[in-house]
C-alpha cells in the first residue's frame, strides 16, 4: 500500500447505471492505494446508500466512508438517525453523513416539499438530539413529529454531519450548524477560498471554532488521461452542471463570472434542443462535450484538474492552500488514481 494520502478521497460509483457491486471493488482499491476517503452520491435506483456503504464497511478497514450526498427530506428523521448510527457502528466510527438540497424538479415530481435552509438546519439538530437518546416533540420547518426517540443508542460517537452548499446563505448556515461542508464541483481556487471564508464566518458568528468545520472541495479531476478521456471525465460533467437552472447561476456567481456568458451558453441551439429535460439526460456525452465549446474558454480549465498526475496534484494543492481541508476527486475512479496518490505524497 502507498503512503496514506489522508487529504484525498474519491467517489465510488460516479454517475448512474453502474452495478452496485463495482463500488465494493472501487472502495477496496481506494484503500489499497492509500486514499483517505471514499464518497458515495446516492441515486434512487441502484445507489441506495445504506446498502452500499454497509457492504463497503465490511470489505474495508481503514478508509473513511462518506455519503455525498442524499436529500434529507425523503427519509424520516428516525430513519436517518437509525441508519446513521448503524453504519457508524458497522464501520467502527468511519462514517460521515452528507446531505444536499438537490434540484427543484425532483421535489415537484416526487410530490415532496423542497428542503429549505431552516429545515436543513433543524434536521441536523434533530439528529444530534436523537443520538443522545432524547425524546423529542417538534413542529417546525422540518416537519411535525409529536414524539420521536431512538429506543437504543449505540456506544459509539454519532457520525459527523456534512452539508453540500453553494450559495452564501447556505454556506453560512452550514458553518453555524454542521460539522463539515461539501463544496460543489466546478469552483475555481478563488471561489473555494471565498466559500471557506463564508463558512468560517458563519461558525464564528455562531460561537463555534471555525477550524472545527471541515471543508471538502469536490474537484473534477482527470490525471494521466488523454484528451478524449479528459473531456469525457470533465467537460461532459461541466456541461450538465452549468445548464441546471439555479445551480449553474450559483456557480457562475460564486466564480465571479459574467451571467451573460451563462445565458449565451444556455441559448446555444444544442442546449435549447433538449427542451425542458435535464441536459445530461437529453444529450449523449459526446454531445455534452461539444456543447462546452459554447462556454468561455477559461471556465472548465480554471475549475478542474487535468494533465499528468504531478500537474493534477499541483492543482489540488492550490485548493488546500485556499482553505479546503480535503479534496473529493470526482470524474476518476480509484483504479485510475494510483499515480496521483504517488505524486501527492511526493
Amino acid at each position: 500500500m502507498s503512503k496514506i494520502a489522508a487529504q484525498l478521497g474519491c467517489y465510488i460509483l460516479p454517475g448512474g447505471g453502474a452495478d452496485p457491486r463495482d463500488g465494493l471493488k472501487q472502495a477496496r482499491i481506494a484503500e489499497e492505494i492509500g486514499l483517505g476517503a471514499i464518497w458515495l452520491g446516492e441515486r434512487f435506483d441502484t445507489k441506495d446508500f445504506p446498502s452500499i456503504l454497509g457492504a463497503v464497511s465490511q470489505v474495508t478497514e481503514r478508509i473513511m466512508l462518506g455519503l455525498a450526498v442524499t436529500p434529507m427530506n425523503v427519509r424520516h428523521p428516525m430513519v436517518l438517525a437509525s441508519t446513521g448510527q448503524t453504519l457508524q457502528a458497522l464501520c467502527d466510527g468511519r462514517f460521515r453523513m452528507g446531505f444536499g438540497k438537490s434540484a427543484d424538479w425532483r421535489w415537484q415530481g416526487y410530490g415532496i416539499a423542497e428542503p429549505k435552509i431552516a429545515s436543513m438546519r433543524d434536521v441536523a439538530t434533530l439528529l444530534r438530539r436523537l443520538w443522545t437518546g432524547e425524546a423529542i416533540t417538534y413542529d417546525g420547518p422540518a416537519g411535525n413529529f409529536p414524539m420521536i426517540k431512538l429506543p437504543t443508542i449505540l456506544p459509539i460517537a454519532p457520525p459527523p454531519l456534512y452539508l453540500a452548499a453553494v450559495g452564501p446563505k447556505t454556506l453560512k448556515m452550514a458553518g453555524a450548524v454542521y460539522d463539515g461542508v461539501i463544496l460543489h464541483p466546478f469552483l475555481s481556487v478563488e471561489a473555494v477560498a471565498n466559500s471557506a471564508r463564508i463558512v468560517r464566518e458563519g461558525a464564528v458568528e455562531a460561537g463555534r471554532d471555525p477550524a472545527s468545520v471541515r471543508i471538502i472541495a469536490a474537484v473534477v479531476s482527470a490525471p494521466d488521461l488523454d484528451e478524449r478521456e479528459t473531456r469525457l471525465a470533465i467537460h461532459s460533467r461541466g456541461a450538465g452542471y452549468f445548464h441546471v437552472n439555479g445551480l449553474g447561476d450559483q456557480l457562475v456567481a460564486i466564480n465571479g463570472w459574467d451571467p451573460a456568458d451563462l445565458a449565451a451558453y444556455r441559448n446555444d441551439p444544442r442546449a435549447l434542443a433538449a427542451g425542458s429535460k435535464a441536459i445530461d439526460k437529453a444529450l449523449s456525452r459526446h454531445e455534452l462535450i461539444e456543447l462546452t465549446d459554447a462556454m468561455p474558454a477559461h471556465w472548465i480549465p480554471s475549475t478542474s484538474a487535468m494533465g499528468s498526475s504531478a500537474e493534477v496534484a499541483f492543482t489540488l494543492r492550490k485548493y488546500i492552500d485556499a482553505g479546503a481541508d480535503e479534496i473529493m476527486i470526482h470524474g476518476s475512479t480509484s483504479d485510475k488514481l494510483h499515480g496521483l496518490v504517488d505524486a501527492w505524497n511526493a
